[in-house]
Parts: C-alpha cells; structure tokens; sequence
C-alpha cells in the first residue's frame, strides 16, 4: 500500500521568518507562522472569516534562501511540505505536542515591488521583476493555475 503525507498552503506570514542553526544538526533551519483564511456563510448568512495558524519549518537550501530573499511578514506564499509531530517536555514538566509543515518547495506570491525589502530604504523604487518566484520546485507563470 502507498503512503502520501503532502501539505500544500497560501497564506501570509504573520511575522518575520527566524533564521537560526539547529541545535542538534548543526543545518541552518528557519521557522515561522503562516496564516491561512477561509470566508463562509453562517447559518444567519452573516459573512464570516476563520483563520487558521500554521507552523512551517525549512532546512538547509531552503533556509538559505528565505534569508538570502530577506522574505518578511506579510508576505503571501505557496508552500509545499509534509506533516511532523513533535513533542517535547516543557519547564514545568507537562508533555507538549506541536504539529508543524517540513517545508520541501515554495513559491513567493507577493510581487516583488510590494514586498517590504530591508535592504534598501522603503520609498526606493525597485526594477519591475516577475509577480512569482517559485524556489525548491519549476518555476510557474502568473497566468498558469497553481500546481495543485
């Protein structure tokens, strides 16, 4: 029997990724929060929005170029990844558990010359680039659908 354990996601992250080495591996690793919404209809046909927070973790090449990008929050992205559980004790010795999406590819959504860039000062025009940059994966043009 085959097995598949695949995410995909489009959300906005809710705060500057953080870039650190992994404690036991030594890799170079980066986390942060995606946040991805849905709008429905309640049963009085109110218009709601219910946003879910999700975990995402990167290593090596792919860290390396969330740092390289100087990706930010508010930026939108196509992330690809499986699911990992995880726990750990924390200082008051209750058991913890935490799920998190292992990043293997993504895209960046957010055009170029919106992104907050912070290595040049905000009111620098930067060169028109293309809308998406897909990094881990082919690369796809804005008028394609999403590969999924």
């Amino acid at each position: 029997m085959a097995y598949l354990n695949k995410v995909m996601l489009i959300g906005n992250l809710g705060k500057d990724p953080e870039i650190r080495l992994g404690q036991q591996s030594g890799r170079k690793c980066v986390s942060f929060s995606l946040a991805t919404s849905r709008r429905y209809r309640d049963n009085n046909g109110e218009q709601k929005e219910e946003t879910q927070w999700h975990n995402v973790v990167g290593w090596g090449k792919v860290a390396d170029i969330f740092e390289q990008l100087g990706i930010r929050k508010g930026t939108s992205l196509y992330v690809e990844g499986r699911l990992a559980n995880r726990s750990w004790t924390d200082n008051s010795g209750q058991k913890r558990y935490a799920t998190d999406v292992n990043l293997e590819t993504f895209q960046v959504l957010t055009p170029r010359n919106q992104q907050p860039n912070p290595y040049a000062p905000q009111q620098q025009a930067q060169p028109a680039q293309s809308d998406a940059q897909a990094y881990g994966s082919p690369s796809y043009d804005d008028d394609d659908d999403l590969p999924f």
